[in-house]
């Protein structure tokens, strides 16, 4: 297993969305899929993700869940560690490896009749190729569909990624750099279901410390570095919700409660804790004056001076 901590978090993020995933699918559906795709070394993360399953053996009974494992062809090590994790995966799950990378995907989850049912797809992309326009269309099939996927900074080359998944049926994307000394990576999250957003983030969030590994928004213009931490450095969520609020000049609490989801790194729930400093600060101004500060609320900014 690697000893890299941002590997580490990395697995710890996807064991967690898994917990929280696994769930929701089988509630809502009795057949979901889960594929993860490894055009590198998975550094643990693949038999990790598997292990998760053994945790819901009574939501499986009576119900098909497919765990679709993509990795490098001939990487006995990977090999061995899918099936002494097969070997206590509980009935009501399938789980099958099979060589290639992320572009491989569509195929595979054509192969699993994964369209229509629940899907989550983990694809680590570092090191490799963009994912295309195919690979995000046929994660989208899955009804519900979330993904989460790891990339090289700058995301895409710089193109509009939320643009392409929002494209591909995924509409709500948030992302967020581990950063561990000079080496960054970029975690996206895409889904169409807002609870799972939520899920996302409470998973970041409650993550355990990793030595040297530290969040970065990307929309944090002064870049600044956050520990992880259930109560995060509010310092990037401020400048945000002023930069927003300088452009749009009022916003309802829900609305700027939607941005922190979508646009930084921070939960949906920081967003009244910081828009209550502000206030205090006379930095902003709310309509009504007084009262709980509900979604209903208009927040505008203070004209200098």
């Amino acid at each position: 297993m690697s000893t890299d901590p941002i590997g580490a978090v990395k697995r710890e993020l996807l064991v967690r969305q898994l917990d929280s995933w696994v769930p929701a699918a089988l509630h809502r559906a009795r057949r979901a899929t889960f594929a993860q795709a490894y055009p590198g070394a998975d550094g643990g993360a693949a038999d990790a993700a598997l292990r998760v399953f053994g945790e819901f053996a009574d939501l499986l009974r009576g119900r098909r869940m497919t765990a679709l494992t993509l990795g490098r062809a001939g990487d006995q090590d990977l090999a061995a560690r899918h099936a002494a994790a097969q070997s206590e995966l509980p009935a009501g799950l399938a789980a099958h490896l099979m060589p290639g990378g992320v572009d491989r995907l569509p195929v595979a989850l054509r192969a699993a009749a994964a369209n229509g049912a629940p899907v989550f797809a983990y694809l680590d992309g570092t090191g490799g190729p963009e994912p295309g326009a195919e690979v995000l269309t046929a994660v989208a099939g899955g009804r519900p569909a979330e993904l989460l996927l790891v990339l090289d900074p700058p995301v895409w080359s710089g193109a509009d990624h939320r643009r392409r998944l929002a494209g591909a049926g995924l509409p709500l994307v948030t992302e967020v750099e581990l950063v561990a000394d000079a080496r960054a990576e970029v975690l996206v999250f895409a889904t169409a279901a807002g609870k799972r957003l939520d899920a996302f983030k409470n998973a970041l969030w409650a993550a355990d410390e990793y030595a040297g590994v530290r969040y970065r928004d990307p929309g944090d213009p002064e870049g600044h570095l956050l520990d992880i931490s259930l109560s995060p450095h509010p310092g990037p969520l401020r400048r945000e919700l002023l930069a927003r609020l300088a452009s749009v000049g009022a916003a309802s609490v829900t609305e700027l409660r939607q941005f922190t989801a979508e646009r930084t790194v921070y939960r949906a729930a920081d967003t009244n804790r910081v828009l209550t400093a502000l206030l205090a600060a006379g930095l902003v101004s709310r309509e009504p004056e007084a009262g709980r500060l509900g979604g209903d609320v208009t927040i505008t900014a203070t004209p200098p001076g």
